[in-house]
């Protein structure tokens, strides 16, 4: 049926139905629970219409709503109507004067479950129809009464909070109240939900931390004031109260023989253990407390101690200890722990210098100790055993010698740990006196410092240090004494050792002693040992070409014979100016050893430059007075008039050049090159040369030209001659080819038709063969066919009956086998029982029905189960028998009756 469209009234918002507006049917069939909103349109009164009927609408009405379903909750449902219409007695809805439902505006009413209800005009579902919600075991709902009401006998405040948990039975703590939670929550118009609350589970070796949000009860029925936090350690499931918050689950930490913690309590307030604890107080919990341990709320966990362990070589002091029967702590004391040991630290507690290793000293070991505090020590005399007390003072420094084992006293520190020295004949150290201030040298012996005593480190200049370090032999290398790399590296020295020096041989060295002001020269081939004053002289030479001042450093003077080379410059009197490379011969001369004779050789700090300078002065001056020309042809005897000088009377040329200052005496000067320095002069001479160069080339160069046109000549009348001969060699070697082509044409023509005959023949010959070996092996194939296919069948029937004769023959086998094993199996089960044991089983049945009746006191019954036929007659004379024989056997009259 059609159905209009209307606009809804007033109130119909959210209305759980269907509005029509627009055209309006005059009939509308209104089926079991349905309704309709009927608009009277003269006093403009909506009222409600009920099924099932058949409505005929009127002019002055309008169908606002409908036909729709009436709301259906089903068990276990709920809804919620907003503006509920007023009921009165016997649940009948109140009208008022003009027939409209009176309505509790902004009122909400929840429905359970009931009979199909429609909804009147100006009423709403708020809520459809939803489930009730049902809390399972182990969670709650945590409740707010939005105004105040009475809740079953509990006056709820608005605002007030409470939970409604799970179905099963709770007992409070503080009260004999037994409450029981049905699990289904119903809902209320006064009541909203805040939150459901699910229990926590604690597990074993956890605790849950919770917090009270106001002032409360717990589970156990203590109060809790706002902010207060409490542990709960039983295991199992947990559910916090309406004003309980959960903090935090507290895991419990496992302590071990190796392992404790550290607490710091952040409030006074007595522990676990029933002992006070203040504010900031620390302490440690061991495994001898407990062997798990949950941190209360007022305390805070440091972190985890491990164990310390001492073994029977190991000791420690321990600074601030505590004291074992008062449990205070010793401020500023110390305690010495030595092993085998093994202990926790308190948190007062600290390791000294950490856990050290007791002192082992051998022979030549000793320990060198210091003081801190006055104390006695007891020690024993090495040599009559008898022991004695000595005092120590703060500062006193003595030391003990091995072989023993030393573990120090608190008061003693140990200021270092020495060892004997060994010292080889040319070995040394330099020891310091620590109260004296004296150095000395110790060389050629073990020693071993003692209290007083102290090693000393010799400083050298950095020049003095690098030429040591360097390891060159000055007389060795002395092709590299004048560049800083070095091949060689030594390690970096020990300035505590004596520094020695080794003179090579032909050499000296200078040492002076900046303590006495004295200097000594030691010649090679010898070892230097320097004293804790003394300072090698360091000597720098010029070296290079020509000579540089600074250029060679080193330790050790060479005396020779050596020789130096020098370039050096001159111009002759015709102003050409020349530059000479020199060589000379030097050598000192060392015959006067003595203490006066060695200084002159270090008197002269750059004795090669002042040689080279000296010398190069005298040679400028005597080529100065020569021409080029003369000096070119007696440049030799120039130079060494220059530098030896001549004889006043005999005019000859000295043979040596003496130094008296340092006594260097130079033998000889060797001129190794002369070139010109003015460019002019070098191009002249460098043109001559040139041209006699090439007047020689061009000589050698005409008669090599002449040499080889003979030899082409004389070449091409051998090839003309042997060309001739070629020639005629060649044609008769054609005249041979032309023969032996034409014998060969009629050798080829004769033998190709021989050879097709004989070819055609063998042919024929060699079909027919064939033909007859092929009908030949026909036949053969054939018949091997037959006899194979002949043998194949025999074979196979001899195999069937083989098979088939085998096969009988061991079912046969078979079953002879298991007769005799059923023969044997029947014959120990039966010599296994025993004949005796077989009669009294297969009487045992009877007899004992027997003496069951026997028991019963009966004198004859007959069993039986239905359907096995009997011989009542034979049974009754049995039983008559029976009655009237009493000495017959028992088991004689048990057999008698039937079963």
């Amino acid at each position: 049926m059609a159905q209009k469209v209307v606009s809804k009234p007033w109130g119909q918002q959210g209305h759980a139905g269907v509005s029509f507006e627009g055209s309006q049917e005059n009939l509308y069939r209104v089926g079991p629970h349905q309704y309709l909103h009927v608009l009277d349109l003269t006093t403009n009164v909506t009222r409600l219409e009920t099924g099932p009927q058949t409505y005929m609408r009127k002019d002055n009405e309008r169908i606002v709503l409908g036909p729709c379903q009436m709301i259906i909750v089903p068990p276990r449902h709920f809804c919620i109507i907003e503006n509920p219409a007023q009921r009165g007695e016997e649940n009948h809805v109140l009208l008022d004067s003009w027939g409209q439902a009176k309505l509790q505006h902004a009122e909400l009413e929840i429905r359970l479950e009931q009979d199909p209800f429609p909804l009147y005009p100006g009423e709403i579902l708020s809520l459809k129809v939803t489930p009730l919600t049902v809390v399972v075991k182990g969670s709650a709902l945590k409740l707010r009464a939005t105004r105040d009401f009475l809740d079953g006998g509990v006056t709820r405040i608005a605002g007030e909070m409470w939970l409604f948990e799970g179905p099963g039975e709770f007992t409070l703590a503080f009260s004999e109240i037994t409450e029981f939670f049905s699990g289904t929550y119903i809902p209320q118009k006064e009541v909203e939900v805040v939150e459901e609350i699910q229990a926590k589970v604690i597990k074993a070796n956890e605790a849950l931390k919770l917090r009270a949000l106001m002032e409360t009860r717990d589970r156990d029925g203590n109060v809790r004031v706002a902010g207060e936090e409490w542990l709960v350690k039983r295991v199992g499931a947990y559910l916090p109260g309406v004003h309980e918050e959960v903090v935090a689950v507290v895991t419990a930490w496992v302590l071990t023989e190796t392992k404790a913690i550290r607490i710091k309590a952040t409030r006074t307030f007595v522990d676990q253990f029933n002992k006070t604890r203040k504010n900031g107080d620390e302490w440690l919990v061991t495994h001898l407390d407990t062997e798990t341990y949950i941190p209360g709320v007022y305390e805070e966990v440091k972190g985890e101690v491990e164990i310390t362990v001492l073994s029977n070589r190991q000791y420690c002091v321990i600074l601030n200890p505590v004291d074992e029967t008062t449990g205070k702590v010793l401020w500023g004391q110390k305690r010495l722990m030595k092993g085998e040991k093994s202990f926790f630290l308190s948190p007062e507690e600290q390791l000294e210098h950490g856990i050290q290793h007791v002192h082992v000293l051998g022979e030549d070991q000793g320990l060198i100790l210091r003081a801190n505090e006055l104390f006695r020590e007891t020690i024993k005399d090495p040599d009559t055993g008898a022991e004695k007390v000595i005092e120590r003072k703060p500062g006193d420094r003595w030391m003990i010698r091995g072989p023993l084992e030393y573990v120090p006293p608190v008061e003693v520190e140990v200021v270092s740990k020495t060892e004997t020295i060994p010292l080889d004949e040319n070995e040394g150290i330099y020891v310091r006196d620590i109260r004296t201030g004296k150095v000395r040298a110790v060389v050629g012996h073990t020693y071993l410092l003692n209290q007083n005593e102290e090693l000393w480190k010799k400083e050298l200049p950095d020049a003095v240090e690098k030429l040591l370090s360097q390891g060159r032999d000055p007389l060795a290398d002395r092709g590299t004494r004048g560049s800083d790399k070095s091949d060689c590296q030594a390690p970096p020295r020990d300035k505590t050792r004596v520094v020695s020096f080794r003179v090579p041989h032909n050499a000296a060295v200078q040492i002076y002693d900046y303590k006495e002001k004295k200097a000594r020269v030691i010649f090679g081939p010898d070892l230097v040992l320097l004293g804790p004053d003394e300072q090698f002289t360091q000597l720098s030479l010029s070296g290079g070409k020509p000579k540089r001042p600074n250029q060679i450093r080193s330790l050790a003077l060479l005396l020779g014979p050596d020789f130096c080379a020098d370039v050096i410059v001159v111009e002759t009197a015709d102003h050409a100016r020349l530059s000479l490379s020199l060589a000379y011969n030097w050598h000192f001369d060392t015959s006067d050893r003595s203490a006066k004779g060695a200084e002159k050789l270090f008197s002269v700090p750059d004795f090669v430059g002042d040689t080279c300078k000296t010398i190069a002065s005298r040679v400028r001056g005597a080529v100065a007075g020569v021409n080029f020309d003369n000096f070119h042809k007696n440049s030799a005897q120039v130079i060494r008039e220059a530098v030896f000088g001549s004889d006043e009377t005999t005019k000859k040329i000295k043979d040596k050049l003496i130094f008296p200052q340092t006594g260097l005496t130079v033998t000889s000067v060797d001129i190794q090159s002369v070139e010109p320095v003015d460019q002019r002069t070098r191009d002249s001479l460098q043109k001559s040369v040139q041209l006699a160069i090439e007047i020689t080339t061009n000589s050698q160069e005409a008669a090599a030209r002449h040499e080889a046109e003979r030899l082409e000549q004389e070449a091409k009348g051998k090839l003309e001659r042997q060309r001739i001969v070629d020639e005629a060699e060649a044609e008769k070697k054609n005249k041979e080819l032309l023969e032996l082509k034409a014998a060969s044409a009629a050798v080829e023509s004769c033998g190709q038709a021989t050879a097709e005959a004989r070819s055609q023949a063998e042919a024929a010959r060699i079909q027919r063969s064939a033909e007859v070996e092929q009908a030949r092996l026909r036949a053969e194939a054939g018949s091997i066919d037959l006899e194979a296919e002949l043998e194949k069948m025999n074979k196979a029937r001899r195999s069937e009956l083989d098979y088939i004769k085998e096969k009988n023959t061991l079912e046969l086998a078979r079953t002879r086998d298991l007769a005799q094993i059923e023969v044997a199996k029947f014959k120990e089960m039966v010599d296994a029982i025993g004949a005796s044991n077989l009669t009294v089983m297969a009487s045992a049945g009877p007899d004992h029905q027997v003496r069951m009746l026997e028991a019963l006191g009966l004198k004859a019954t007959l069993i039986t189960d239905g359907r096995t036929p009997i011989n009542l007659l034979s049974t009754a004379q049995g039983l008559l028998g029976g009655f009237n024989s009493d000495s017959e056997p028992q088991a004689k009259r048990s057999r008698e009756f039937a079963t």
